[in-house]
């Protein structure tokens, strides 16, 4: 360099740009991960594992005891109603309603319950406020919340769902 030659400003020169854009992604970096910490729902862990390793004994059990009575659901979706007939070893399952709950893979604010009433012997009726679509997993449960039935299946099933206490849907 002479004494004659123009110095860039600093804001041409490459060792600055070089040096500082790693501190810089890091800022803008940062600032996107706090947004995004903060616009998020926080889920909750739990600490009292004895707690929901009773619960799950409670499934167990309940699983068992819909083998053990030998219940079997028939489903069938027409538009938003669906027709449900329970039997069980002993004949038409006869509850004064049952209660189905819905739970959709990776969206739980699309969660459903629907409670079933009685219309005859072993049959029921439900309706659903919404259309559902896709894959999802269900527990249907007695009254007294003695057994349940539960599994997965794609909803809704054009040839009915047959619900066992395998949990095998088949439709």
């Amino acid at each position: 360099m002479t004494e004659k030659t123009p110095i860039a400003p600093w804001y041409r020169q490459p060792w600055f740009w070089f040096l500082t854009i790693f501190p810089l992604a890091a800022i803008a970096w940062c600032t996107v991960m706090i947004i995004v910490a903060s616009n998020l729902d926080d889920t909750m862990v739990t600490d009292d594992y004895s707690k929901e390793g009773r619960g799950i004994n409670m499934n167990i059990a309940r699983d068992q005891k819909a083998a053990d009575l030998g219940v079997v659901a028939e489903m069938r979706f027409v538009d938003r109603a669906i027709a449900l007939e329970v039997s069980t070893d002993d004949g038409p399952g006869n509850y004064p309603y049952l209660v189905l709950n819905l739970f959709h893979p990776t969206l739980a604010d699309r969660d459903r319950t629907i409670q079933f009433q009685r219309t005859g012997d072993g049959t029921y009726s439900g309706k659903l406020l919404e259309d559902l679509d896709g894959r999802w997993y269900y527990d249907l449960r007695g009254p007294d919340n003695d057994w349940r039935l539960k599994g997965e299946a794609w909803l809704p099933a054009e040839n009915g769902l047959t619900v066992s206490s395998e949990g095998a849907a088949q439709g």
